[in-house]
């Protein structure tokens, strides 16, 4: 028995380990091997297709004009692009500032939901009444650069290639806040899923706020799913085709800066992941695939590390009296998990320890993951959002 829970900690150790550290260790040495997709349209190509920018919004009068002007401000064929904006019962002036860029741009429809829909359900309706093939699925937030567009589009003219991620960036963060560990897990995010897109083909999941599909392999998604965009980059996947993402297809977005909203928002996604996984955990096999292996190390351990958490703290209190490595690693345990509270001691006299806040930032993430299972195991009600604060 002692034997077996030995192996059951160290199983954990590993795992967890694999996830942050191994696996996109193994990405990066693979990754060097290998080129970019080289089947793309020129700039200044006659054939560019068409595109539908589509997006979903609820009073976001403080950003939806400067949205609307970056998008038709590229250097894209302004004649080629087709914006599309679903506003789900926006209070504030939302609708007017549309109504009234419609006036200079002729590409922009506006469709208005009179009671409450939610992302997901805005995007199917939207994509279901659009004509062109090529889609780019936005938030009113993330401001393009004027090249996003093509940066996106070029990679169709490659037929194996289903979904094209963009790069978010977030320039600006605050030392007293969460702001600079979330721009840096982001960063570190991008990176991982460009290397799974170069290596295999199957970038894990797009960033929601910029990403481009073929509508022949785009999947309405289900009724009260919470994360729409993981959802349609697995059904693509699932068909066999590619998905990658794409760096040079910056974009930007506020980051957050409270660790509450945060924590609120990484819940809903955490709850949403479980959705998912029930629909695409016959991807995880057979397992030795590119997207079985890249799916499993870079999602499905993150999504049930605060298990192993739970399981290894569990072990290593069973064998602290075997030897004086479980006694250290007890201490080690205690001494994290008390991290969060002694910044949150610190924060309040103005004291700000980077490495205090990465370690309360990873406990942060893993208690929503926990609490976002609980979400899911319970029912999900609705996938009605609302919007994170920005500008903290």
């Amino acid at each position: 028995m002692i034997v077996f829970i030995q192996l059951l900690f160290w199983m954990t150790v590993l795992l967890i380990l694999h996830t942050y550290v191994f696996f996109p260790l193994i990405l990066k040495l693979a990754a060097e091997r290998k080129s970019p997709n080289q089947v793309t349209y020129d700039k200044e190509d006659t054939g560019l297709p068409e595109v539908a920018v589509i997006m979903a919004v609820h009073n976001e009068q403080d950003v939806i004009a400067k949205k609307i002007d970056i998008v038709f401000d590229s250097d894209y064929p302004s004649d080629k692009i087709h914006f599309y904006i679903g506003s789900d019962n926006s209070s504030d002036r939302t609708n007017a500032i549309i109504r009234e860029y419609q006036q200079h741009y002729s590409n922009l429809y506006l469709v208005e939901f009179s009671t409450r829909t939610g992302k997901a359900g805005i995007i199917n309706s939207l994509v279901e009444n659009v004509g062109q093939e090529i889609l780019i699925l936005t938030d009113a937030n993330v401001l393009f650069d004027r090249e996003t567009i093509y940066a996106l589009v070029k990679h169709y003219k490659n037929p194996d290639i289903a979904l094209v991620g963009g790069n978010i960036l977030n320039q600006e963060y605050r030392r007293e806040g969460i702001s600079y560990q979330e721009k840096k897990y982001l960063e570190r995010e991008n990176i991982i899923k460009y290397h799974e897109g170069l290596i295999w083909g199957t970038m894990i999941g797009a960033f929601g706020g910029l990403y481009s599909i073929r509508k022949s392999f785009f999947a309405p998604v289900p009724h009260n799913f919470l994360v729409d965009d993981f959802y349609i980059t697995m059904h693509a996947l699932a068909k066999g085709k590619y998905a990658i993402n794409e760096l040079s297809a910056v974009s930007y977005e506020d980051v957050s800066n409270k660790l509450s909203e945060e924590f609120r928002r990484k819940i809903r996604i955490s709850a949403g992941n479980f959705q998912n996984l029930s629909v695409y955990k016959k991807l995880l096999w057979p397992p030795f695939t590119g997207l079985a292996f890249s799916f499993f190390s870079h999602k499905v351990l993150r999504w049930i590390t605060p298990f192993l958490l739970i399981i290894n703290l569990f072990c290593n209190i069973v064998l602290l009296d075997y030897h004086i490595v479980y006694q250290m690693a007890l201490i080690a345990q205690i001494l994290f998990l008390c991290v969060p509270l002694i910044d949150i001691l610190l924060k309040r006299i103005a004291i700000n320890f980077r490495l205090f806040r990465f370690i309360s930032h990873f406990y942060s993430m893993n208690l929503a993951l926990l609490i976002g299972f609980i979400k899911y195991s319970t029912g999900v009600k609705t996938n009605i959002w609302r919007p994170t604060e920005r500008n903290q």
